[in-house]
């Protein structure tokens, strides 16, 4: 089977990418997939999150396992995309280089087979060009529209730490 895919740039100007990829594909085949697609060099850290029908993130899958002790994460080349994504649970969060968080709306668009001659994974269509910085994304918590704006509400100066009242050498 193969998988076609909508990948949307969280930014305000149009960008996406329309892919089409394997099913039996590994999430580590996806990410690669999606770096070259949207030109990045693929060396920075990344993750997908699986999500529901309001884009909230959900279980991690990882390109590597950075997690301690008991808790386990799911890792992209041990993870296989159709057993993370089908036609009941379409949407995936895709975060890429945690630095600058470029965030991606991956959304499974139809489940198809084969095309004769047709190579895959396959880049069927793009639109816009990744901006030279990620867009900076606003969080603000479920039901509060009146959220703080914490620099201005409580007239801190992130440039002002003498008055901040924590010991510098807390390590």
């Amino acid at each position: 089977m193969i998988y076609r895919f909508r990948i949307i740039l969280d930014n305000h100007e149009d960008v996406f990418r329309d892919i089409e990829i394997e099913a039996s594909s590994t999430m580590e085949d996806f990410h690669n997939v999606i770096t070259q697609a949207f030109g990045f060099a693929g060396q920075e850290m990344a993750s997908f999150y699986v999500s529901n029908e309001k884009w909230e993130q959900g279980e991690e899958i990882a390109l590597f396992d950075m997690s301690e002790g008991d808790e386990k994460v799911r890792v992209m080349h041990d993870t296989i995309l159709e057993d993370t994504v089908w036609e009941e649970q379409t949407k995936l969060i895709y975060i890429y280089d945690f630095l600058n968080m470029w965030t991606f709306l991956v959304e499974l668009a139809e489940v198809t087979e084969y095309e004769d001659g047709q190579s895959y994974p396959n880049l069927m269509f793009a639109v816009g060009e990744i901006p030279e910085e990620a867009t900076e994304l606003e969080f603000i918590a479920e039901g509060d529209e009146d959220a703080l704006d914490y620099n201005e509400d409580l007239e801190l100066d992130p440039e002002d730490y003498e008055d901040l009242d924590f010991d510098e050498n807390w390590n």
